[in-house]
């Protein structure tokens, strides 16, 4: 009961309740499956090894951050509410998935609920398409823009109307809710595309096509549609990460090069290019984040902060940025906890080395021996592709993050709690070492999120340089 009430409510926050449940939505049914969810939950925190991860501890930490930064940047107790309450939806998504997902089977679920999404989007973004976008796009005139285009944005809720550098009108893919944006809807989409492949079976060439080749190019359509270039340069890392296992790292940098320029004739960033110069406004909007975590270290300027701080009505653009920025030291140091844990466990169960096979458990006590029957069958290739695939699903994550102030999506912290999962699943076997040591992973959180800062600043002071 738990995992299926927690898949429709990761269901409902990507699509949004006014789609699932038209009128009833006015009646918060997603905070009444909330509030479900957690009575059902609730027994199964005993013996649940989630107060073990440090992912855990981190999001306890983001979470207090998150109302200090209010509190101190902002003076205002209701904005920490309000900010409590925006960031535990995105959060619940780590807990539940650890609380509820046991199973390979569960497993493939979040990921067919991952497809589902979007799948449906992509479907009723190009039946937009399909039906008179070109005769119903509104005439851009100067007294009439804003009006017109917000009729248009209401009549095609699944498209974006903007103009390219060359001034002409180009429709861009976007879900709705958390993934309202085409940057968003692409970084989910670049998520997903590796997870498909957990359903590819050996010498199974018609099942593949159908559960493997067919979901993945519906998908790379979906990308395109968004003409987005963060996803497109996230899409690109992952091919890259994905082909230096079999080729070689400069093979694998050769053939994302070609798929580079093979997509930019093609159109595929809706005649937006991408360079240094292109991206200068977004240098700029990050050198105006570190300039916020200079004047206010501590704890930031508070959620939000950023666009009243900068003046210039933009976000930062980048999730490591926002995050300085508006949360500080003491909230970028939890956000890289959770983040240094999440790709050290998947890179753990990805390695053939750190993975041994499962070990042969027949005891003679009867009560124990029933008890270890129930844990499912799953060997090292198993686990090592499970961890291999949630590696390059957080790849794609983090390079669209690149360039998107979105530190705190729910699909970061779904994608934390999935590889926790594959985790647990290779510890219960005795497959792989037990987790770090907190003392260990808190020294070396520290040293990433000051690194990460040096790394800001260093690629900052080499573009202005190269001006």
């Amino acid at each position: 009961m738990g995992f299926v009430l927690s898949v429709l409510y990761f269901v409902v926050n990507y699509l949004t309740p006014p789609v699932l449940f038209g009128p009833l939505a006015v009646a918060r049914v997603e905070l009444i499956l909330a509030l479900l969810i957690l009575l059902v939950s609730l027994p199964k925190l005993t013996g649940s090894y989630i107060f073990k991860t440090p992912q855990s501890v981190a999001l306890i930490g983001l979470i207090f951050a998150i109302v200090c930064s209010v509190l101190v940047g902002q003076h205002w107790l209701g904005g920490a509410i309000q900010a409590f309450l925006g960031v535990i939806p995105s959060i619940y998504a780590y807990f539940l998935i650890c609380l509820h997902c046991n199973s390979k089977a569960k497993f493939r679920v979040l990921v067919l609920m991952l497809l589902f999404v979007c799948l449906f989007v992509i479907a009723n973004g190009y039946i937009d398409l399909l039906h008179g976008v070109p005769g119903s796009s509104p005439s851009l005139s100067a007294s009439t823009e804003n009006i017109n285009l917000n009729i248009w944005n209401m009549q095609h809720p699944y498209l974006l109307l903007t103009t390219n550098l060359s001034g002409e009108q180009v429709y861009r893919l976007r879900g709705l809710g958390i993934i309202n944006d085409p940057n968003d809807f692409g970084q989910l989409l670049v998520c997903v595309i590796p997870l498909i492949f957990i359903f590819w079976r050996a010498k199974k060439t018609f099942k593949n096509i159908v559960f493997v080749a067919l979901p993945v190019c519906a998908l790379l359509y979906g990308v395109y549609l968004t003409h987005s270039r963060g996803a497109l340069l996230a899409l690109l890392a992952v091919v890259i990460m994905a082909a230096r296992r079999r080729t070689g790292t400069l093979p694998a940098l050769l053939i994302a090069g070609v798929l580079f320029f093979a997509a930019m004739a093609m159109n595929f960033t809706g005649g937006r290019d991408i360079s240094v110069s292109a991206g200068s406004d977004r240098t700029v909007l990050w050198g105006e984040g570190l300039q916020m975590l200079k004047s206010h270290p501590l704890f930031g300027v508070g959620p939000g902060g950023f666009v009243d701080n900068c003046g210039c009505g933009h976000t930062a653009h980048n999730s490591l940025v926002i995050c300085a920025a508006e949360l500080g030291i003491f909230g970028l140091f939890f956000w890289c906890l959770f983040l240094f844990s999440t790709a050290r466990d998947a890179l753990a169960v990805a390695s053939p080395e750190n993975v041994s096979e499962a070990v042969p458990a027949m005891p003679k006590d009867e009560s124990l021996s029933q008890g270890i029957r129930k844990i499912e069958e799953i060997d090292k290739a198993e686990i090592n592709r499970l961890g291999r695939l949630m590696v390059l699903s957080l790849t794609g994550f983090l390079v669209a993050g690149w360039f998107l102030s979105r530190a705190f999506v729910m699909t970061f912290f779904l994608l934390g709690g999935m590889v926790e999962v594959a985790y647990e699943m290779a510890l219960q076997r005795g497959m792989i070492a037990p987790r770090m040591r907190l003392s260990r992973v808190l020294m070396y959180t520290g040293g990433l999120a000051v690194s990460l800062i040096i790394l800001m600043y260093i690629m900052l002071r080499t573009v202005n340089l190269m001006h």
